[in-house]
């Protein structure tokens, strides 16, 4: 394996406000500059063409499965978790696969 890509998707609580989710992007944003880990890197609200769809994505690849754990496990990357994700979650998918 020579890369590793991690897809997590988002859905949000029933009154989660347009700041918070701003928030959440902004808080995802801040990572790119603190963990090294991070390759290509891209997040965002769904564009709300499908019905079901969750409301946020975020893409993020990395050269290795450790460049990921860093990533996971990153104080940065668990403080955007606890502050601004969990306390507007309703729910959360992910996968991590081989590139």
């Amino acid at each position: 394996m020579t890369g590793c890509r991690h897809v997590a998707t988002f859905a949000f609580v029933e009154g989660a406000t347009e700041e918070q989710i701003a928030a959440v992007a902004s808080g995802l944003g801040a990572l790119r500059d603190q963990i090294p880990e991070i390759g290509e890197y891209h997040f965002g609200p769904d564009l709300g063409l499908n019905d079901g769809n969750q409301q946020f994505a975020v893409v993020a690849d990395f050269e290795d499965v450790d460049g990921y754990l860093a990533y996971r496990d990153h104080p940065a990357h668990q403080a955007v978790l606890a502050e601004r994700i969990r306390p507007i979650l309703a729910s959360r998918s992910a996968v991590q696969f081989a590139l």
